[in-house]
């Protein structure tokens, strides 16, 4: 018997060939060279573009060479219009050299103007030509042509004086409308960094006068959009939002009283693990009566404390360890918040290529969490995992190879950590699947109605607090670990770690897939909340309360049938 042979033809997909790669990476430095205000912008977009992975985030390169040469380039031509583009490269790019290179330019920067690289970065945020209300304006054509910061977005007046939704048609092929749009492309790339960048001066204490808070960050109209909304403290007293007076800015807290700090009076944003028990319940109030919503979380921020268990442990902590998480979602989450170095899956597991760390540098600290592949090669086509296991946390002085004690690690920075592993959890959890992957039965039905971890358990205090404003207040209760909503068909218990629901008398399992609820987007919520877990479950409430109108067939038939 004669058996033909097959051949297997084998192909890859690549962003750029080898051989692109050369002639535009000779582009990229000829950048160098051209002496206009738009080098800067685009040589930065070349680096976040090839500095990240095929899905946008991550530690992986789609051309190292390339984001690297983009770098360089900026570190070359040096000056300060450079500052604003490199700060942008680091919110998206992981990549460790790449990374490194754009601290490199900053630095250098900063010193020839005298200055560290924070304060560096606190002086060069492009204004956009906003006023200080966030708005610029510019008449096009006859046409009023608005761009806000709040958005950010464009807005159009005609010259009847009629606002409209669109461009309209007569400035659509305007220079100067282009022009605009340009800069509304560059603000939009400019306000994560600048979240970001807040955020971290949080974790990392950073100290400022009080001169400098106003005019680098209170007046200025890219800023000042997050840090008008964000609690600043005097030293380690009086804290309060910012409030402007025609005398100048104050600090107001919570309870009416105002303070004018002095020019040189060293101020720094306020941490709820600093404060006490009743301070935090009092800032968490009086944000909701005002309706101010916080660039992230500040008054409403998780706290991690160390417990017996992790004293017992001493140089560990187990406390998100044993979870099962879709690696690629834990790893950009991660890699967002400042991890590195993660990398995982069926390959060389002689030398551990199945086992690795994520790593963080943090206010002296490194931190090391361990993760592991999760599931069978083949599922995977023997490549990057599809899900990993957590293991444990530890912690070591910058520089040493020994694991630290948890009791010698700071507070913050422990609190910090831990509220990052938690997030991870939160967001990439096998726990949050329609249904339990199979061999995973057990750790689905666990995290999905469990007990609450912190993130959650922030969830409950929030929603304790908003649900006597909603509409659905007389159908809605909360118990431990569940938001309990009565309808008329049913009653529902929405799990407030993992949103899965379970339908009364029987705990029968309801399965629906989170989409736009008006209703719910409606709620003003205190912060720009991580993973947006608060705005399903609530989604899920203003559905449930109102059962008898669900249409949807994947719905109703369960309401039917169980």
């Amino acid at each position: 018997m004669i058996q033909a042979s097959m051949l297997v033809e084998w192909t890859v997909t690549v962003f750029l060939d080898e051989r692109t790669v050369l002639p535009v990476r000779g582009m990229v430095w000829a950048c160098e060279l051209i002496d206009r205000p738009w080098v800067p912008g685009l040589l930065a977009d070349v680096a976040v573009t090839c500095g990240v992975g095929l899905g946008g985030t991550g530690a992986n390169c789609r051309s190292e060479k390339l984001a690297t040469a983009a770098v360089n380039a900026l570190a070359r031509r040096g000056g300060l219009d450079t500052v604003g583009p490199l700060a942008r490269i680091p919110v998206k790019v992981r990549r460790r050299s790449v990374v490194d290179g754009v601290a490199e330019a900053l630095d250098a920067v900063a010193a020839a103007a005298g200055l560290s690289r924070e304060q560096l970065l606190d002086r060069t945020v492009p204004s956009f030509g906003l006023d200080a209300g966030g708005v610029r304006e510019e008449k096009i054509g006859g046409h009023l042509v608005r761009l806000h910061a709040d958005g950010p977005a464009l807005s159009f007046v005609n010259p009847a004086g009629r606002a409209v939704k669109s461009a309209p048609q007569a400035i659509r092929k305007d220079p100067a409308l282009a022009e605009l749009k340009a800069t509304l492309k560059e603000l939009k790339q400019m306000l994560p960094a600048e979240r970001f960048r807040l955020e971290r001066a949080l974790i990392e204490e950073r100290r400022w006068d009080w001169a400098q808070v106003t005019e680098l960050f209170l007046d200025h109209p890219v800023t000042g959009r997050y840090a008008r909304s964000l609690i600043w403290q005097m030293g380690q007293g009086f804290a309060g939002l910012p409030v402007r007076t025609e005398a100048g800015w104050e600090l107001a807290g919570p309870q009416g009283v105002r303070a004018r700090p002095g020019p040189s009076s060293p101020i720094r944003l306020w941490h709820p693990i600093r404060e006490p028990v009743e301070d935090v319940r009092a800032w968490r109030d009086h944000l909701l009566e005002l309706g101010v919503r916080q660039p992230y979380k500040q008054a409403f921020r998780e706290i991690y404390l160390l417990t017996p268990a992790e004293e017992h442990t001493r140089t560990l902590s187990n406390r998100f360890a044993g979870h099962v998480l879709r690696y690629g979602q834990a790893k950009a989450l991660l890699n967002q918040r400042g991890w590195r170095d993660l990398s995982i899956g069926h390959w060389d597991y002689e030398c551990g290529g199945d086992q690795g760390e994520a790593v963080k540098e943090l206010s002296g600290w490194e931190v090391r969490w361990g993760m592991h592949v999760v599931g069978e090669p083949g599922d995977d086509g023997w490549g990057t995992a599809s899900y990993c296991g957590s293991e444990a946390v530890r912690f070591r002085r910058a520089g040493s190879r020994e694991d630290a004690p948890l009791t010698e690690v700071p507070p913050l920075v422990l609190s910090e950590v831990l509220r990052d592993a938690d997030l991870a959890v939160g967001v990439a959890s096998m726990g949050l699947d329609q249904q339990a992957a199979g061999g995973h039965e057990d750790y689905w039905q666990s995290y999905g109605f469990g007990e609450l971890h912190e993130s959650a358990q922030m969830r409950r205090e929030a929603l304790a607090r908003l649900l006597p404003r909603l509409r659905i207040a007389g159908r809605a209760e909360l118990t431990d670990r569940f938001l309990r909503v009565r309808g008329d068909l049913r009653t529902y218990k929405i799990h407030l770690g993992s949103g899965n629901i379970l339908m009364e008398p029987n705990d029968a399992y309801l399965c629906i897939v989170p989409g736009p609820n008006r209703s719910a987007q409606a709620v003003f919520l205190p912060f720009e909340e991580d993973g947006g877990m608060l705005s399903v479950i609530l989604s899920k409430a203003f559905l449930l309360a109102g059962d008898t109108a669900i249409t949807d067939p994947s719905i109703t038939r369960q309401l039917q049938l169980t």
